[in-house]
Order: C-alpha cells, then structure tokens, then sequence
C-alpha cells in the first residue's frame, strides 16, 4: 500500500505561529503572514516539494474563494494538485461541471473536489441558501448524480425536488474525471458518501472512533449494492518533532497562545453547529485545556478555537509515523494535514515523517529525482 498525503492552504485570513481559528460559521483570525498570492505560492511550492500530492482548500465565508484561489496558485506552482472544497447548490451542477473540465484541461489534471453541503445554515443564508441540513445532502444527492452523469458523456434529463436540468451535454470532459472528496457524520450524509464518494473523509478522532465509521460507511455502500470501492482518508493537524519532548513543547507553546476568554467565546459559537462531525469534535476537547491529549499522540487543542478539524498528531517523527501506520491498519489511506504555520511544517513533516514511512513501505516518493540527492533535512538530523 502507498498512502496518500495532502496539505493545506491557509486562505482564511492568514498564517502564522499560533493557532488561527476560523470554520464552521466562524470569522477567522488574522496573522503576521498574508493569504496572497505570494505567500500561498511559498506553501503551495513547499507542500509540492516536500512530497504531498495535493492542497485541501476550504470553502465558505471565513476563507477566500477557493476556485479562485487555486486557479491563480496552479500557474505559480508545478505539480501540486488543487482539493478544491466547495458548496452544491451555491453553483449549477452543469455549471460546476463545466468548471471542472476547464480546470483539468488548463493545468494537466491537477484538480481534486471536496463537496461540502455546509454544516450551519446562518451561514447558508448568507449565500442566499435557504435550505435545511437534511434538504441540503439531497440536494448534494441530485448534484452528484447530475454531475456524474456529464462527466461519463450522457445527455442528462433530470427532474428532482431540487434541481432539474434539459438536454444537458459537456462538449469537454474533464481528463482525467476529478475524484470527488466527501465527508459528514450524519445519516443523511453517510448515504450521500455511500453513493457518490470517491474518497469518504472524516477528522481525526481515536482509531476505534475511525473505525466505526469506516465500516459504517462500507455497510451503506454494501445495502447499495456499489459496485466500486470506497477509500477512506482522514482530516488531522500535525506537531512533528526530533523528539516527543519537543512536539508536547511546541503543543504546550500553542495552548498557552490561546486565551480563556478566546476559548469561551469560540465555544460558544461553535455549539451552535449543525454538523454531527462539529459536534465530536467539541466532545473531544470539552472546552477545557485538560484531558487533550485523546489518544497516544493525538490532541484535541486545536478545536479549542478552530472549527472543523480539531485534532493533531503530536509526537516526534517516528510516533506520529506509528499513529499514521495505525490508522492506516483500519483502512485510512489519505490523510488531509496542516500545521502551525502551514509553510514550516511541510518540511517537519515531509523531512521528518515522510522518509520513516517510505522505509516501512507505506509510502512511495514520486518526486523527481533530483529529490533523492538532497542534503540531509533539517527535521531527520536528529533522529
């Protein structure tokens, strides 16, 4: 097996060495470090040249948009591909498919999609979106099957209870067809994900947690009769060191960058959440700076004060490549990190965990081969 491993792009408002919140309805902090074009464009080139296939970019009012954004990121950087996220029903499924072909066709196949129903309906409205939660993932469900449907030639007639299309027909392809990301802890979502997803993505919680998801999902898509496997991946931050002692320094330096009052009120808001997968999350930090650490090498203070992924791997390069391995063992095989700030810790983590894995076989570098010569990394000097 060789797993996959994707970055991030911090378009919601900035970079830099503590925690920036931001997510699941929430505005984001703001940092020393810009999101312009210059700096994504340093984090896109690291992420790219440190072995990461590809760069989740979120969607909603927190953050830039991120067609836009990665459309001007792909003519600044080589091969890095784009995990676009972005909102059925805020676009036309023939519209969003048409984006896609011309996406794939002017950079050479280097976009992913990660469909986001949108988890807080206040901030739907904001998009003129008036639909309720379990309404949304239908709607997701018409789209998919619309966009599916002209990405494979068809002239697709659809009349759903959301969305309905005449005579629609691509005259481009996308080549290759984008896989299609999805992710939710609902009902509703999971027969979403079961149906139409490529990739089934959820946030790191314990390995026992995981994988009751996981075969949650598989058993959806068995009772449906699908007939193509799902994969699985997993959406964590990452605090990777020399040694364990300095990753918990670095975790401890993070939390104590983050306020009681700060805590209070982020919580706060994020209880509000309609999304289940919010919800776990709260419950595995509790609003509270004890208790954090959830599992051997795993860390819940991010979600203090960020929402949507709140956990991290914590630990020096050969503990979190053991909790890696681990979730890998329960049918994980990409995994969506970040980390504080974004640039640095492509090399933490590409310098320091990512050759401990190619040495276990789970892992492959497919970079060109001019990588292979480089200088001993600054992150695997110690070890």
């Amino acid at each position: 097996m060789s797993l996959k491993f994707h970055w991030f792009l911090p378009t919601n408002g900035g970079d830099g060495r503590h925690v920036v919140g931001g997510g699941h309805g929430l505005t984001a902090g703001h940092s020393g470090r810009p999101s312009d074009v210059a700096y994504l464009t340093m984090v896109a080139r690291a992420a790219e040249e440190n072995g990461f296939e590809a760069a989740l970019t979120p969607a909603g009012a927190w953050c830039d948009d991120a067609w836009l954004s990665t459309a001007m990121l792909s003519q600044t950087s080589q091969r890095l591909k784009f995990l676009v996220a972005f909102r059925p029903g805020l676009v036309s499924p023939y519209l969003a498919a048409q984006m896609a072909g011309t996406f794939q066709n002017l950079t050479d196949g280097r976009l992913l999609l990660n469909v986001v129903t949108g988890g807080e309906s206040h901030e739907q409205r904001m998009y003129g979106d008036y639909l309720d939660k379990d309404a949304r993932y239908r709607r997701a469900d018409e789209f998919l099957e619309i966009v599916r449907r002209l990405w494979a030639g068809e002239t697709v007639d659809f009349h759903g209870e959301h969305l309905s299309v005449d005579a629609a027909h691509l005259d481009q392809i996308p080549d290759p067809v984008p896989a299609i990301y999805f992710g939710g802890s609902s009902p509703a979502a999971g027969i979403v994900a079961a149906k139409h997803a490529d990739v089934y993505l959820t946030w790191g919680e314990p390995p026992s947690a995981v994988a009751e998801k996981i075969a949650w999902i598989r058993g959806l898509a068995a009772q449906l009769k699908r007939e193509r496997p799902v994969r699985f991946g997993i959406r964590m931050h990452t605090i990777s060191r020399d040694t364990a002692e300095e990753a918990w320094a670095e975790a401890d330096r993070l939390l104590a960058g983050i306020s009681p009052e700060m805590i209070a009120k982020v919580q706060r808001g994020l209880r509000l959440s309609e999304s289940e997968g919010q919800k776990r999350m709260l419950a595995l930090n509790g609003g509270s700076k004890d208790g954090l650490e959830v599992y051997p090498n795993v860390w819940a203070g991010v979600g203090l004060v960020r929402g949507g992924a709140g956990t991290a791997l914590v630990g020096s390069h050969e503990q979190v490549a053991d909790r890696i391995e681990e979730y890998a063992s329960l049918g994980i095989e990409e995994f969506v990190l970040s980390a504080y700030p974004h640039l640095e810790g492509t090399y933490w983590f590409g310098e320091g965990v990512l050759p401990i894995l190619a040495e276990r076989g789970l892992w492959k570098d497919e970079r060109p081969r001019r990588h292979h010569n480089a200088a001993v990394p600054f992150a695997a000097a110690g070890r």
